[in-house]
């Protein structure tokens, strides 16, 4: 079963890198998506030793990160959702 959703996940990761990859991107696009991850960054940091989170700890690992990018201030919101679903 594990070989299963390896095989999805990395077959799901070239097809989106290859769709990614053949549409034409804006000039600039990586250097906003790294400034957007620092962001992310600064911000998770930000809020763990702000002691806003309510008591709750995100670590700060490529997924939070990615999340928090992606989605802005609800991807704050989402991690510590789902971090107060699955620990409690």
């Amino acid at each position: 079963m594990r070989t299963f959703w390896l095989v999805l996940l990395v077959g799901s990761a070239l097809s989106l890198g290859f769709v990614i990859l053949k549409q034409r991107a804006p000039k600039g696009w990586l250097m906003r998506f790294c400034v957007h991850l620092v962001l992310a960054a600064m911000a998770l940091y930000a809020l763990n030793f702000s002691g806003w989170g309510a008591g709750g700890y995100v670590p700060l690992n490529p997924f939070t990160i990615g999340t928090v990018a992606l989605l802005g201030l609800p991807g704050i919101g989402l991690v510590l959702g789902l971090q107060w679903i699955v620990l409690a």
